[in-house]
C-alpha cells in the first residue's frame, strides 16, 4: 500500500511539473515578433486616432509619446527578424490583427475617458508578452523584451494616471450638473405664482418676519394677521 502511495504521489508531482513546463513555455522568437508587433501597431493607429479627437492636450501629449517609443520598438522587431531571416507578418497582416486591439468607444463615454482606459488594458496585456518574451531562450529576443519592459511598465504607469484624471473630469461634470438639477429644483419650488415673496406666511397664517443673512442664524418673529 506505501510503494502504491509513494507511486501515486510521484505522478502527481511529475504531472503538475509537466503542467509548469507547459505554461511557462517557451515562445518563438517569430510568434513573439508577430505578436509584439501587432500589438505596437494597435497602440500607434489608436494613439493616431487620440491626435485627431482627444479633447485634452495631456491626451493628445500621451498619444504622441506612444506613436514614438512604439513606432522605435516595432522598427527594431523589424531589424531583429531580419537578421534571423524569419518570416513574420506584413503591414496588412499586422494590421489586421490589430483591429482586435484598437480602441472602440462605448456610448455615453467621452473619448478621453475611453482612450485611457483602452490604454491600461492594452499596456497590461503587451506587458504579458514581452514577460513570455524575457523568458525565451533567444537571446535576441529576451535582451529586447528586458529592455523594453521597463518602457512598457513606465506607459503602463502613465495610463492608469491620465486613467484617474480623466474619470476625475467626468465626475467633476456629473456633479456639476447634479448640482444644477438641485438648484433649479429648489428654485421652482420656492416660486409659485400665487405666493408673497415679501412677505411669506407660515402654514398657520402668520406674516413671517425672519431676517434672513448669509452665515447668521435666524430666529423667526411672527405677528399675527388680521
Amino acid at each position: 500500500m506505501k510503494v502504491f502511495k509513494h507511486i501515486f504521489t510521484a505522478g502527481l508531482l511529475m504531472a503538475a511539473a509537466a503542467f509548469c513546463t507547459s505554461a511557462l513555455a517557451d515562445i518563438s522568437a517569430e510568434d513573439f515578433i508577430d505578436e509584439a508587433s501587432a500589438k505596437g501597431v494597435a497602440e500607434i493607429e489608436t494613439a493616431r486616432l487620440a491626435l485627431q479627437k482627444g479633447q485634452s492636450a495631456e491626451v493628445r501629449q500621451f498619444a504622441q509619446q506612444m506613436i514614438n517609443d512604439h513606432t522605435a520598438a516595432n522598427n527594431e522587431l523589424k531589424q531583429i527578424a531580419q537578421r534571423k531571416n524569419l518570416k513574420v507578418a506584413d503591414e496588412a497582416e499586422l494590421m489586421n490583427k490589430a483591429k482586435a486591439f484598437i480602441l472602440k468607444q462605448r456610448d455615453g463615454e467621452s473619448f478621453d475617458e475611453a482612450y485611457a482606459n483602452n490604454q491600461v488594458v492594452a499596456h497590461e496585456q503587451t506587458i504579458e508578452v514581452f514577460r513570455e518574451g524575457a523568458r525565451s531562450q533567444d537571446a535576441d529576443i529576451k535582451a529586447f523584451a528586458d529592455k523594453t519592459l521597463p518602457k512598457l511598465e513606465k506607459h503602463l504607469q502613465m495610463a492608469r494616471e491620465l486613467q484617474n484624471r480623466t474619470q476625475s473630469v467626468e465626475d467633476r461634470r456629473d456633479n456639476a450638473e447634479d448640482r444644477d438639477r438641485v438648484n433649479d429644483g429648489r428654485i421652482n419650488r420656492g416660486t409659485m405664482e400665487d405666493e408673497d415673496l415679501d412677505h411669506p406666511t407660515t402654514p398657520r397664517g402668520d406674516v413671517d418676519s425672519r431676517e434672513t443673512r448669509p452665515g447668521m442664524g435666524t430666529v423667526p418673529r411672527t405677528q399675527r394677521t388680521n
